[in-house]
């Protein structure tokens, strides 16, 4: 009967571990992604504003050597991420394939112009900068004109400053609710052995020698949380990098590994904390308001 017992005991006290494991796994497996997100903000907006595309267009009369000069200048400025040539030939194969028609065969001419695709560095994304940029090179002989989605410039930047404060802002909730939430875990699982730490007051040991196997175990399960919370990370981490290698997110093992290491971090000083204040609470209780 004994036996049986012992074993219901042990089965309860796992189960109850395991619940608290995969609570605080969750919590910070979810506040880590949420940590990934903000210390890569930047690098996902800039990738975004880079695919802006300005395009210069040439006159017909355009001599090779002042368009090979144009993208010589191009290249070696401080604005600019890449440039692309495309001859009107190009440009009518391609919207050749994005219609589906050959527009020639109805117009008889290629009316379309040789241009230069030109991918602007994310900090020169703004209108005042490509406004500059278009002004700059608009006064060569030989450009037609240049033109970019000013609208879709404007719109990109007031939203990337708008999510930047939403992003912070839930961070800091977020960060609030996975310590209620692992505090509660710890609390609930310190509650199911309040009559043991109060036995043990009882028989005279002192609130620091009965506090510190409750602080160490605590401890360890938020140890172990931390360790599947990072696993589900590095899962998320290969996913993204393989999806969307561009961003590259493990181009930075430092930022990964500071990260990693906060969490782990995190992990430990809430479960410490929470059983810290749990054990004091119970510690300072009255036996009869243990029954309540």
């Amino acid at each position: 009967m004994s036996s049986s017992f012992e074993k219901y005991q042990k089965r309860k006290l796992v189960s109850s571990y395991f619940s608290v494991v995969i609570s605080i796994a969750l919590v910070l497996f979810l506040l880590g992604i949420l940590g990934l997100l903000v210390l890569n903000a930047k690098k996902v907006s800039d990738h975004f504003k880079e695919q802006v595309v300005m395009t210069i267009y040439l006159n017909d009369d355009a001599k090779d050597i002042e368009i090979k000069q144009l993208e010589r200048s191009l290249a070696l400025a401080d604005y600019v991420k890449s440039t692309k040539y495309v001859s009107k030939e190009e440009a009518a194969e391609l919207m050749k394939a994005e219609t589906g028609e050959d527009f020639l065969d109805f117009v008889g001419f290629n009316p379309l112009q040789n241009s230069i695709d030109v991918n602007v560095k994310a900090d020169f994304v703004t209108q005042t900068y490509l406004d500059s940029i278009s002004e700059i090179t608009t006064a060569r002989s030989y450009v037609q004109e240049v033109r970019y989605d000013n609208d879709l410039v404007t719109l990109m930047n007031d939203n990337v400053k708008r999510i930047s404060k939403w992003i912070l802002a839930i961070s800091a909730l977020f960060t609030l609710i996975a310590v209620l939430l692992i505090n509660s875990s710890i609390r609930l699982a310190v509650y199911s052995k309040r009559f043991i730490i109060k036995t043990m007051q009882m028989v005279g040991a002192t609130k620091r020698f009965i506090r510190r196997p409750f602080v160490w175990q605590s401890v360890k399960l938020g140890i172990i949380g931390s360790f599947v919370a990072m696993a589900g990370m590095a899962i998320v981490l290969y996913y993204i990098d393989k999806t969307f290698p561009e961003l590259e997110f493990l181009n930075n093992p430092m930022l990964i590994g500071a990260l990693f290491f906060g969490i782990l971090l995190l992990g430990i000083l809430i479960t410490w904390i929470s059983t810290f204040i749990a054990t004091q609470r119970f510690l300072n209780l009255k036996t009869d308001d243990l029954y309540y």
